[in-house]
């Protein structure tokens, strides 16, 4: 068990008493280290802000002009008593976990993670720690995802039949992260891929930052879709059944999220298919995680919190459940804007 509390539960957020800091807080606050630029993660109102140097353009993207500090993957810094380090979480570009160490007790909170290399993202690093906070949006054990060259390849054989049959492919996609990823993994497609600005706005920004990513055409008002026959549309979710989506006429949809898993889900999206694509660790990783940080208590948040936690109570854990205000789904921040 944790010696000592290094971080408290707070109706702000992720609170450390001995920096004077939260991480990732949901109520304003004047000093917030932030894991990602996810909205639910960093949120609009903080005094300051700390953040990785990759996380940081699309933050102030999304929250117009910030007072912001960015900061290296592995550079310590000290804030009042509390020595802190970002470290690699492999969730979007940018995305850490947030090492605390306060007189020799080390907590480390997660944001949110996955394990599996993407070839896009700074890959998961384990921390050692006391207590580590960590997510469960797929804390179950029917969540485990298939290797993503597969999934790859179902995307593209989709794809390519649509473009074949004269329809245009849309695929939901979130505009951090998940965007991203499908265009590193579509680099073979059958025809040009066409971004919803929300996309778009975001791709510029990454590439602007060095990070390579196929072409994409930004959809505009005055885009003749006829012109792109046979090309591949990502856009946000709640772009589709919009006037802004009608101009590609009768299109085929899938939507790329790890809730693609559970069938009812794919119902109730309505979609024509549902590809299992998540940037958030399954539950064999979520697992693997847990382990190699050598954490005797667990605090999880978001997800399927009292089932996770129950089985690693099972499993020998001092594991808690903290009721925190970040998101269950993947970030759809921009919306059909």
């Amino acid at each position: 068990m944790a010696k000592r509390a290094v971080l408290q539960f707070t109706e702000r957020g992720i609170f450390c008493p001995a920096g004077g800091f939260y991480i990732d807080p949901w109520r304003p606050v004047d000093r917030a280290l932030i894991t990602h630029a996810h909205a639910d993660h960093a949120r609009p109102g903080h005094g300051a802000y700390l953040a990785t140097h990759a996380s940081l353009p699309v933050m102030r993207h999304r929250l117009g002009a910030i007072a912001a500090d960015g900061i290296g993957y592995g550079e310590q810094r000290r804030i009042g008593d509390a020595l802190v380090s970002f470290h690699p979480a492999g969730h979007v570009p940018g995305s850490a976990q947030i090492r605390v160490e306060v007189a020799g007790e080390v907590w480390v909170v997660s944001g949110d993670y996955k394990l599996g290399d993407d070839g896009l993202c700074d890959p998961f690093e384990p921390v050692r720690c006391h207590a580590f906070i960590s997510e469960c949006t797929f804390g179950l054990p029917v969540f485990r995802w298939r290797p993503q060259a597969q999934v790859a390849t179902d995307i593209l054989d989709w794809w390519q039949s649509n473009a074949a049959e004269g329809r245009f492919s849309l695929l939901g996609a979130y505009s951090l992260g998940k965007a991203q990823r499908l265009l590193h993994m579509l680099q073979d497609g059958p025809g040009p891929i066409l971004a919803h600005a929300a996309v778009e706005n975001v791709n510029a920004i990454l590439r602007a930052q060095g990070l390579s990513l196929r072409n994409t055409t930004r959809v505009t008002p005055d885009l003749d879709a006829k012109a792109h026959p046979g090309a591949l549309v990502i856009a946000p979710p709640s772009a589709f059944g919009s006037t802004w989506a009608r101009r590609f006429g009768q299109a085929s949809t899938g939507f790329a999220s790890g809730w693609m898993q559970l069938r009812g889900v794919r119902r109730r999206r309505a979609m024509d298919r549902g590809f299992v694509v998540s940037d958030h660790a399954d539950w064999p990783e979520l697992h693997h995680a847990i382990t190699e940080t050598n954490a005797e208590s667990i605090y999880v948040t978001h997800g399927y919190t009292e089932t996770f936690a129950q089985y690693l109570k099972e499993s020998g854990y001092d594991a808690h459940v903290v009721p925190t205000e970040f998101g269950t789904d993947e970030d759809d921040a921009e919306g059909a804007a």
